[in-house]
């Protein structure tokens, strides 16, 4: 019985070990993910304010689920840079004296991201990374609230704001063939100016510490 177990043994543990394709310079790796944006904010300076917001205003945008892709290239065996593409949408809501009401409708924000990343681990293995980059947050499409709306504004505007990201995750191979499971959480740091018009005048404009997190899930490909 022990020497027919330890053939069975052997082809367990050997089915239970990762995948033993390694990344090496010169390879592409592609990710598809699901990605949690969870925008963490506030005002912290009013700039202008001819609308008459209450003392003590503050503001909160909601979170979202995107679909994000990312394109990793190895310039070394355990080096890479990453970009990120996708589109997060987002309602921008009040704290404080206003609290529930809209201040900013369907913003949509492209966060174009470039990371240098370091990985750990051996080749063939579960590989930890982590990374900093530089991230460009491009708004598109943002409208005033139905709030802002009702005090007077017709036109919202979030300024475009270049940023930091920092970033740390795991890659899991799953076969020799370059598909891996991975997870990713970057954290982004950024302070943009949100401004409202009625008409083409400036009726109000506040500054804002805006550092989201951004976490995904999803696979990978190599080639």
């Amino acid at each position: 019985m022990k020497t027919k177990a330890l053939p069975l043994v052997a082809i367990a543990a050997a089915l239970a070990l990762p995948g033993q394709a390694s990344a090496k310079a010169g390879d592409v790796q592609f990710k598809l993910f699901a990605t949690y944006v969870a925008p963490d904010g506030k005002i912290t300076d009013v700039k202008t304010d001819l609308i008459g917001l209450p003392a003590g205003t503050q503001s909160k945008a909601d979170d979202n689920v995107t679909p994000t892709v990312a394109i990793e290239y190895f310039v070394a065996d355990n080096i890479s840079l990453e970009t990120i593409a996708g589109v997060t949408q987002h309602d921008v809501g009040g704290r404080g004296a206003l609290n529930g009401a809209t201040l900013v409708s369907n913003a949509k924000i492209v966060p174009a991201t470039l990371t240098l990343k370091y990985h750990f681990g051996k080749d063939g293995g579960v590989r930890p990374y982590v990374g900093a980059g530089p991230s460009y947050f491009i708004f598109i499409d943002e409208k005033p609230g139905a709030t802002t709306r009702s005090l007077g504004a017709t036109r919202q505007k979030m300024g475009d704001k270049l940023g930091a990201a920092l970033q740390a995750g795991i890659d899991i191979p799953v076969n020799d063939k370059g598909l891996a499971l991975s997870i990713d959480a970057k954290r982004y740091f950024l302070r943009p100016t949100a401004t409202w018009y009625a008409g083409s005048t400036e009726v109000l404009k506040t500054r804002h510490k805006l550092d989201p997190w951004v976490i995904s899930a999803g696979a990978s490909f190599r080639f």
